[in-house]
């Protein structure tokens, strides 16, 4: 397809994303193709590694394209966005369930969708360019795309700091919070990719000292209150207006969602666990959240002044993660 070059070159599969106008965004036909290519090489013997890749020097993936899910839900048809994450996230969990080696080279904005693809790879390799960021709590959304599961395992009270600031962080901090493994400059990986795709030598992939890691020493800990505003309340006492500025820039709703859903998936045995528990969210997000004005603040208009209206109480947080009944998203083929 246009916006995916999917093919194979010697031993590996190949999918590398070729709309760097628009910072390479994943849109619903492009999860659809990802997951389909994985299917068919699942059990393809010319196959024995897939590696993920990007064209421009910006993005690997700044996100899902989600464009459309926003003009059919200001129409009142929620069915849109509704395929498109269930499509997606299955997509996720395909990436992350593979029996063959995936390897992601993931430089300049890997965001959102982006996370979603090479977050989830078995070698996910990162380079001085790359920003790393789940910034959904600014469109009214949630980090979903697996990404709830993937912070729920960063060390300390990083998960928390990362999803509720939609902060960017680089190489070393990426490893550090482990949502990438390996550094190695970009000027090294057209020649690794070659030599993959004729040998699906793993031992291949060597990577050299990954910057340093600010997060490491940063101290969250007030991070690690129970609710939204015992963190805020910390970070008053501790005068970090900057934490505190980025946080009022946020959908309460959403920061009171992701704060219930990162603990949750604490508990959670697989990633597919936080990823029905994502769709709760944003099956509903059109319709009872503030997705919609979100996407119309900063995407559409550009305004960057939304107007946070969606109910943030405790209520209505657990009514928008209470379980779906028949749509509740489905994992037959994974179990």
């Amino acid at each position: 397809m246009e916006d995916l070059n999917i093919r194979i070159g010697g031993r590996a599969g190949r999918i590398t994303f070729t709309r760097p106008q628009v910072l390479n965004a994943l849109s619903h036909d492009m999860a659809r193709a990802i997951r389909a290519a994985l299917d068919e090489w699942r059990d393809d013997p010319q196959v024995e590694l897939v590696v993920i890749d990007a064209e421009g020097d910006r993005a690997f993936c700044a996100g899902g394209d989600i464009a459309a899910v926003y003009r059919s839900g200001l129409a009142g048809d929620h069915e849109v966005g509704r395929r498109f994450f269930a499509d997606e996230y299955r997509m996720n969990a395909a990436i992350r369930d593979y029996p063959k080696p995936v390897v992601a080279f993931m430089q300049g904005f890997v965001m959102g969708g982006g996370v979603g693809v090479g977050g989830h790879a078995s070698h996910r390799i990162v380079g001085d360019s790359t920003q790393i960021a789940m910034p959904e709590v600014g469109i009214g959304l949630i980090p979903d795309v697996g990404g709830t599961w993937l912070l729920a395992h960063a060390p300390g009270r990083i998960g928390e700091y990362l999803a509720l600031t939609g902060a960017r962080i680089g190489a070393g901090d990426a490893i550090h919070a482990g949502l990438a493994d390996i550094y190695l400059p970009e000027e090294e990986w057209p020649d690794l990719i070659r030599r993959l795709e004729n040998t699906a030598e793993l031992s291949l992939i060597e990577g050299e000292d990954a910057p340093s890691a600010a997060l490491q020493t940063r101290d969250l800990s007030a991070f690690g209150g129970a609710t939204m505003a015992e963190i805020i309340d910390a970070l008053e006492k501790a005068g970090d207006g900057d934490t505190l500025k980025a946080l009022r820039r946020n959908s309460p709703l959403s920061m009171a969602a992701t704060l219930a859903m990162l603990r949750a998936a604490r508990g959670d045995r697989r990633m597919q666990e936080s990823l029905s528990r994502e769709y709760r969210y944003t099956y509903r997000a059109t319709a009872e959240t503030d997705f919609l004005e979100g996407v119309r603040a900063q995407i559409i208009d550009k305004d960057r002044s939304p107007k946070w209206t969606a109910d943030a109480s405790p209520e209505h947080v657990r009514a928008i993660l209470a379980p779906l009944g028949e749509a509740e998203l489905q994992w037959e083929e994974y179990a």
